[in-house]
Parts: C-alpha cells; sequence; structure tokens
C-alpha cells in the first residue's frame, strides 16, 4: 500500500513542507529509533539507559516500519547466526541478483524446516510494552498520521508516513544488499560464510550502519565508525548523551572479548586515526545551561 501511494499520489501533492516533514520524521525514526534503538540497545545492548528512553528509542524504530522490536530482534538474530557458519543460504546472505534479492526481502519470509531456537531475555519476552508493540506495529502509525494529516493536510500524510517507510525501508534493504558484496573491509572473520563491507558514501545518510564490516567484526560495539573519517550520526547522539549522563556503560571494541578469528586485511591502518569518546560542545552547552 505504501508502495503504491509513494508511486500514485506523493509525486502530486509534494510541497517543500511536505519534503521537509519526510526528512525530519526519516532522520529521528531511523537515527534514534532504528540504529540506538532496535540495533545498538534492543538486539546488541552496547549500552545502557533509563527505561524510558529505551522504550521511546525502540518506539521509534518500530515508526521506521520494517517490524516489531520482538520481529526484528528473531530475524537479526537468524540472519546473524547463518551469516557465522561455514555455508550460508542466499536469502540470509543477500547472495542473489540485486533484483532477485529486493523481492525476497521485501516481499517473502524464509521459513526453515529446523530453524536454530534463540532464548529470549525475559527483559524483552516478558515485556508488556513490547508484546504490545509486537501485535501493533503497523497500527503504530496511526500516532502520526491523525495529527500529520490535520496540521498539513493530504501532502504531509503522505510524504510523513508513506514515502518515509517506502525509502527507509528500501534504503534499510539497499545498504544491507551492497554491505555484503562490495565495499571496503579493514577486517575478515575467519570461517564466516559472509564478509560485510563498510559502504562509505551511505555512512552520513544510514546513521552510521553502513559501516557494516565494523559491525562484523564488533558486533557488540556502540560504535560503529570507528575511525575519524567514518562519519556516524548514531555515535555522535549517543557520545553527547554519555557527556549528559543519561546513557551509561557504553561499549567500546577494546571492551569486547578478543576474537581470534577476526583478521586485519586493512593496509593503511597505520594512517587511520581511531574515533574515541570525547566531550562534546553541545553537552558542554546544555550542562551549562541546566
Amino acid at each position: 500500500m505504501h508502495f503504491a501511494v509513494t508511486i500514485l499520489v506523493a509525486p502530486f501533492v509534494i510541497s517543500l513542507s511536505s519534503v521537509l516533514i519526510f526528512f525530519v520524521l526519516s532522520a529521528i525514526t531511523l537515527c534514534f529509533g532504528h540504529s540506538l534503538g532496535m540495533h545498538r540497545l534492543l538486539i546488541h545492548r552496547a549500552y545502557d539507559c533509563p527505561k524510558w528512553m529505551e522504550y521511546l528509542f525502540v518506539y521509534l524504530g518500530v515508526l521506521v516500519g520494517m517490524a516489531g522490536p520482538i520481529g526484528m530482534l528473531i530475524q537479526h538474530d537468524l540472519r546473524d547466526w547463518a551469516q557465522r557458519q561455514n555455508k550460508c543460504h542466499d536469502y540470509l546472505l543477500h547472495g542473489s541478483k540485486i533484483i532477485k534479492d529486493a523481492w525476497w526481502q521485501l516481499n517473502c519470509d524464509l521459513v526453515l524446516n529446523n530453524p536454530p531456537k534463540f532464548e529470549m531475555e525475559d527483559r524483552i519476552s516478558k515485556s508488556r510494552f513490547y508484546q504490545l508493540l509486537e501485535k501493533t506495529w503497523m497500527l503504530q502509525q496511526l500516532i502520526l498520521a491523525v495529527p500529520l494529516y490535520i496540521h498539513g493536510g493530504l501532502a504531509w500524510l503522505v510524504w510523513g508516513v508513506s514515502v518515509r517507510i517506502v525509502i527507509s525501508v528500501g534504503g534499510h534493504w539497499l545498504i544491507g544488499y551492497f554491505a555484503h558484496n562490495q565495499g571496503d573491509k579493514t577486517w575478515e572473520v575467519e570461517g564466516a560464510a559472509v564478509q560485510g563491507h563498510n559502504i562509505r558514501m551511505a555512512g552520513l545518510l544510514s546513521m552510521g550502519e553502513a559501516w557494516h564490516n565494523n559491525h562484523h567484526a564488533y558486533p557488540g560495539s556502540a560504535m560503529l565508525g570507528l575511525y575519524k573519517d567514518e562519519p556516524d550520526p548514531g555515535w555522535w547522539v549517543l557520545n553527547a548523551l554519555h557527556n549528559l549522563g543519561i546513557v551509561k556503560n557504553i561499549k567500546l571494541p577494546e571492551q569486547l572479548p578478543v576474537r581470534t578469528e577476526l583478521v586485519i586485511v586493512a593496509n593503511n591502518m597505520t594512517q587511520r586515526v581511531e574515533r574515541t569518546q570525547e566531550d562534546c560542545k553541545v553537552a558542554q552547552f546544555l550542562r551549562k545551561g541546566i
């Protein structure tokens, strides 16, 4: 439905304000929601924060339009488990041609006769909030749709919901496709069927998620852009929240267990400057104001 609305309606109701709404809501839901909420927090537990912030970030991640929190967690764990094996199905490694992979990833489900069993943490499986979101994740768009329509009419509704979902979900797939097929590599994980690649041109737009070779190397790291020349907006926000004392126990590569299967394959490592935790000027300004 959202794809049809984007193709058939969006071009005829476009306005400057509707495009602005699209960019603002996309940035908020992708950065705070998908990257910080769903991926770095819910799935990898790469940092700690107050429960209200966790729920807010994950809720914003639901608004991206991919899946509910439990569905995202199950699909992510299945894919990561499969990619770490010696062999991996084309569906889970993005191994088909781009058109076929787009159809598979955006329209199909993989059903296994003997799927692996994952033990979900009680904090997620028994959370009434997450259970509610899982059952109603598609309906949550109404929370945005109603006020958008009231204040901006059809243009805001179409660009703030349908176009945003299509671009966000489609962009997530496209970056995932290239991040498992081509791009820069700093490391390789020996014995894994799939290697991650860094997609430099998408680092900023993806909120840091496109530094996928880094993520394959250090999946538990809250920092995805590990070097100064790798923009990571998700990390910038996380670092600022840490400076403000809201976020704690941030996990970085040096704090994770040593991986003997991790091999450096890049040739220019001596010329690269690692990113570290640092004082955030915005956080300093806010602290002074408080």
